[in-house]
C-alpha cells in the first residue's frame, strides 16, 4: 500500500482541522438530550462548521451522503443518517461522527453520548469501547505495526465478552478523506505495516455487545446495523505518528493521555 508521509506543513494543517472537529463535538455533546431529533443535531453542527469555523463538513455529499454528520443510535454500527423525525429517547446511546475540512485537510473524530438514563450494560459497552481506542493510542509509535494496534483492541474487547466489527475500519487521512492504510481493529502482533513518523490515520473501533456480524440497509445504502440487533459503540480519533509516540489531532479538552 502507498502510505503518504506528511510534511511539517501538512501536519500543521491537520492540527487545525483536527482541533475544529473536536470543537464541534464539544459544542454538540451538551445538546444531546431526550426529545431532540438527529436532524436538529445535524443542522446545529452544519451551521457551526460552515458559519463559525468557516470550514466544510466532509460528509455532506460524500459519495451522495445526504447530511453533514453521522448519527448512529443503539444497534446502528456506523453511517447513521440524521433524520428530522427521529427523536432521541432516554436510554439511547448515540455515536456522533464529524469530519471537518479546513484548508484542504481533514479532521475526523467521533464520540459516544449517553442519552438520559442509560442502563449499566450499555454504559459498560461505551466505556470498554473507549478503553479499546485508548489502549491502541497508547502503543502507537515508530516500529509498532498495524497488527499490534488491531490486536490490542481485539484482545480488550473480547476479554470483556464483546466482538469487533470487521467490515469497517480506520483509514489513512490528510488531503484525502480515506486513503491508505486501512487500520483494522483486529489482528496479530507484529503483522502488517510498520509505522513511521509522519503517517496520519484514524483509529475508530466499532465494538458490538453481541456477535460481530453487520448488515447494510439496502434502502438508504448507508446505515449499518448489527445483524443480531444488539448494541454497538464506536469512538474515533485522527492521529499522527511522531518520533516517540503519536499526536492526537482531534483530542478534546476533557481528555488526558
Amino acid at each position: 500500500m502507498a502510505v503518504s508521509i506528511k510534511s511539517a506543513q501538512d501536519l500543521e494543517h491537520m492540527r487545525v482541522a483536527g482541533r475544529l472537529a473536536a470543537e464541534v463535538l464539544e459544542m454538540i455533546e451538551p445538546l444531546v438530550e431526550p426529545g431532540i431529533t438527529t436532524g436538529e443535531l445535524d443542522r446545529i453542527c452544519h451551521e457551526h462548521i460552515t458559519q463559525v469555523q468557516n470550514a466544510i463538513p466532509a460528509c455532506l455529499g460524500y459519495h451522495g451522503f445526504p447530511r453533514s454528520i453521522c448519527t448512529s443510535i443503539n444497534e446502528v454500527v456506523c453511517h447513521g443518517i440524521p433524520s428530522d423525525s427521529k427523536k432521541l429517547k432516554s436510554g439511547d446511546i448515540i455515536n456522533i461522527d464529524v469530519t471537518v475540512i479546513k484548508e484542504g485537510f481533514h479532521g475526523d473524530t467521533s464520540i459516544m453520548v449517553l442519552v438520559g438514563d442509560v442502563p449499566e450494560h450499555a454504559q459498560r459497552l461505551v466505556r470498554v469501547t473507549q478503553e479499546c481506542l485508548y489502549k491502541a493510542l497508547d502503543i502507537v509509535r515508530p516500529g509498532t505495526t498495524l497488527g499490534d494496534i488491531g490486536h490490542v483492541i481485539q484482545q480488550h474487547a473480547e476479554k470483556n465478552y464483546y466482538s469487533v466489527v470487521r467490515e469497517y475500519c480506520g483509514h489513512g487521512i490528510g488531503e484525502v478523506f480515506h486513503e491508505d492504510p486501512q487500520v483494522l481493529h483486529y489482528g496479530k502482533p507484529g503483522a502488517g505495516l510498520v509505522l513511521e513518523p509522519g503517517m496520519t490515520f484514524t483509529i475508530e473501533p466499532m465494538i458490538n455487545a453481541g456477535r460481530r456480524h453487520t448488515k447494510l440497509n439496502q434502502k438508504d445504502g448507508w446505515t449499518v446495523t448489527t445483524k443480531d440487533g444488539r448494541l454497538s459503540a464506536q469512538w474515533e480519533h485522527t492521529i499522527g505518528v511522531t518520533e516517540d509516540g503519536c499526536e492526537i489531532f482531534t483530542r478534546r479538552s476533557n481528555e488526558s493521555f
